[in-house]
Parts: structure tokens; sequence; C-alpha cells
């Protein structure tokens, strides 16, 4: 019993954990902007854009989004984004490709 149980929690929590697609959400909520730097939005994968902004850390960054910045409207394009999908969003897009 108790490695079915186990199994299913590793299913579900593998569900979750797969559910959230980076890439295709920054397609979808954040390029319109970040991909050309719009209204002085960094640009995507413009590591340097993104230093200074990083140094502030995580947390106040992911605030900024949450609450607005800028010309950026609160949650910017992804009303459905939690804290930790808009952390791995700012750590997708702050990374050179």
């Amino acid at each position: 019993m108790k490695k079915v149980l186990g199994l299913a929690a590793a299913l579900i929590m593998t569900g979750s954990a797969q559910a959230f697609d980076v890439e295709a959400k920054y397609n979808q909520a954040c390029a319109a902007c970040h991909a050309v730097g719009v209204a002085g939005a960094p640009k995507a994968f413009d590591a340097a854009a993104w230093q200074p902004r990083l140094a502030t850390g995580m947390n106040t960054l992911v605030t900024s989004v949450t609450q607005g910045k800028g010309a950026m409207p609160p949650k910017g394009l992804c009303m459905d984004c939690s804290a930790e999908q808009f952390e791995a969003l700012i750590k997708y897009m702050s990374k050179a490709k």
C-alpha cells in the first residue's frame, strides 16, 4: 500500500511540475514586450540588461512583476502565473541564449 501511495504522489508531483512550460509561457505572456525591450523592459536573453535587476534579488523582481513596474501592469500579461512561475520566467529571460 505504501508503494502505491508513494508512486501516486510521485506521479502527481511530476505532472504538476511539467504542467508549466516556461518557454511557452514566455512566448504567450512575456515576448510581446521583452523580445524587443518595449518601454524600457529588459530584453530577454540579454544577460547584461538583466544583471542590475538580478542584483536586487529575486524576491524584489517577483514583487515588481506582481505589483507592476513602469509601463508593465501588475502581473504583466500573465494573470494566472504564480510567484514560482514568475521566478522561472525571470530566470529564463535573464540568461543569454
